[in-house]
């Protein structure tokens, strides 16, 4: 009743049939516990079940595995020999399942470092979606600018190549960066000259800001512009700049992947457009994507959403 079919033709181990893996189970638990009762309850058996699966056990092997002595049950010198090879073997099962179920854990669930303000007002306003597209995925989104390394646990990261990363990270271009000034749209008028061509006039106060400090420059001589004499204001992340340009504190150097939603719905104004500066976002892994399943579903993604 517990015995398995025969092993394959010319197997090593054809000649000889193996109990049941419920057999088996029953009489690990009931040699570990010493108790029947108390291995049905691990196993979520009853009593008579497993007390039958040994007995059968017993019989199809021809020997006796316990003596039972009133409510307790002890081991015969085979039962522990069959024992230690069965918890041997259910031990090292258990260890190859719980590493394959922790690697297709890991598979699923990804962290995705990205620039701080284009996580903020760019990936995490259209996360949603792709969420919705990979409801089997866990993705920890996390902010990170800069150089970085694979090695603590990140798994995929979003750069602008304005910095030199490891020559064998794997880099695959998503956007190229476009920049332009923005303001609120109650304040073109006053900041902006028409009188010979489109320019920002010389008392416009600009925004500056500590991570790009050379936001306002790089623009100017892409455009031929000629920046304002007024002082600025800096400040300490390019965020906080947009948000002072949103609140009327003046005008800001806006990359238009971080402000296009804004331009889209009217809080902030580009009246001067935007200009390519050369550099790019990449997405970067520690090797190469696979070219099917979530990852490359992911860049797809990525690249749709530019």
């Amino acid at each position: 009743m517990f015995a398995d079919h025969d092993g394959e033709f010319n197997s090593p181990y054809g000649s000889v049939r193996l109990p049941s893996l419920l057999a088996l189970r029953c009489f690990e638990a009931a040699a570990r516990l010493e108790h029947f009762g108390r291995a049905a309850e691990e196993l979520h058996l009853t009593h008579g079940a497993v007390s039958r699966a040994v007995r059968l056990l017993e019989e199809e092997l021809g020997l006796a595995l316990f003596e039972r002595r009133s409510r307790r049950v002890f081991l015969t010198d085979a039962g522990r020999k069959l024992a230690r090879a069965v918890g041997e073997g259910l031990g090292l099962m258990r260890q190859a399942v719980g590493e394959l179920r922790s690697s297709a854990s890991q598979a699923r669930r990804w962290v995705l470092s990205c620039e701080p303000t284009l996580l903020m007002r760019w990936l995490i306003p259209r996360w949603p979606e792709f969420q919705a597209r990979h409801p089997e995925l866990e993705v920890q989104l996390v902010a990170g600018g800069g150089a970085f390394s694979f090695a603590g646990g990140m798994d995929l990261a979003i750069r602008r190549d304005d910095f030199a990363w490891p020559a064998h990270y794997h880099a695959v271009p998503l956007f190229a960066e476009k920049i332009g000034p923005v303001c609120r749209p109650d304040q073109v008028d006053a900041w902006l000259s028409t009188r010979r061509g489109r320019a920002l006039r010389a008392a416009t106060p600009c925004l500056h800001t500590r991570t790009r400090p050379d936001a306002w420059q790089t623009w100017a001589g892409l455009t031929g512009q000629t920046l304002p004499t007024a002082a600025g204001q800096y400040f300490e992340h390019f965020y906080f700049s947009l948000q002072a340009a949103v609140a009327g504190l003046g005008v800001a150097m806006g990359p238009w992947q971080q402000v296009r939603d804004d331009v889209a719905s009217g809080v902030l104004a580009a009246p001067l457009d935007f200009v390519e500066d050369g550099s790019r976002y990449h997405l970067l892994s520690p090797r190469p994507l696979p070219e099917q399943g979530p990852q490359a579903d992911l860049l797809a993604w990525l690249r749709a959403m530019a």
